[in-house]
């Protein structure tokens, strides 16, 4: 009975990530160039023309139309479906792995504020303060919902991240931003102890990208090509959240 209902949850979940992601297109789009997220409602950006109910199903609609607007033809990027689908799955994904109980909401969250953080940071290389507030006023507010002897943790695990990378902002302003250190503040506020988890895989790809950038264009180009941290603070903080009390128990048993 358990694993249908979680099941179940799962799917729902998956639906309501199909919706929530064409939402998050709209976010990644207008937030970054101060538009209003309410209206005007959807539109092609080539010739304006609102797009209809029916052609604004998430994935599906995309498909139909074969990536083109039913009105001029212009292109749709395959972001916008890729997106929507990223978002379902992994809504699904967090209900699988935490349940359909009280403990669900934290993740459910956390994707909703990963996805477009990294996408505007792709686009733009800036990760807006809009996003990182919301974060560190939900991740709190669910914390003291479900678990308020959890916060204190919490928010030794942000101060700890943001402290970090903070430093590394300072050392080397060039290679890290204010919005990858607020960033890393409010993924502790939402991973606990995992956080240290998010920032290890994160330092690691990047410095991995980094490595395959110079390697491809020299060290003396690759160094002067920008790349954004956020991407790799995001696929950090997904590892924590589906691995990382695992990974912290297994380092501490081993280790510790």
């Amino acid at each position: 009975m358990l694993l249908m209902t979680t099941g179940a949850g799962a799917a729902i979940a998956g639906v309501f990530g199909l919706l929530l992601g064409s939402f998050l297109n709209v976010v990644a789009y207008r937030l970054p160039r101060g538009e209003s997220l309410a209206t005007p409602g959807s539109h092609c950006p080539g010739c304006d023309t609102p797009i209809k109910p029916y052609d604004n199903v998430p994935v599906l609609s995309w498909l139909l139309l074969r990536g083109r607007c039913r009105s001029c033809r212009t292109t749709i990027a395959w972001r916008y479906p890729l997106v929507e689908l990223v978002t379902a799955l992994l809504l699904a994904a967090v209900v699988l792995s935490a349940g359909t109980g009280e403990d669900v909401w934290l993740g459910l969250a956390f994707v909703l504020l990963l996805v477009p953080v990294t996408v505007i940071d792709l686009d733009t290389r800036t990760i807006p303060n809009k996003l990182t507030l919301a974060g560190a006023i939900v991740a709190p507010a669910i914390l003291l919902l479900t678990d308020p002897s959890a916060l204190p943790e919490h928010l030794i695990a942000a101060a700890a991240a943001g402290g970090f990378l903070f430093v590394a902002a300072l050392a080397y302003p060039g290679g890290m931003g204010m919005g990858d250190v607020k960033l890393a503040f409010v993924m502790g506020l939402f991973l606990g102890r995992d956080v240290g988890v998010a920032m290890f895989v994160a330092l690691i790809a990047g410095t991995l990208v980094g490595a395959l950038v110079m390697a491809r264009k020299g060290t003396k180009e690759g160094r002067k090509t920008a790349i954004p941290f956020g991407p790799f603070l995001a696929l950090g903080g997904l590892v924590a959240l589906f691995a990382g009390e695992p990974l912290v128990d297994w380092y501490l048993n081993t280790f510790a």
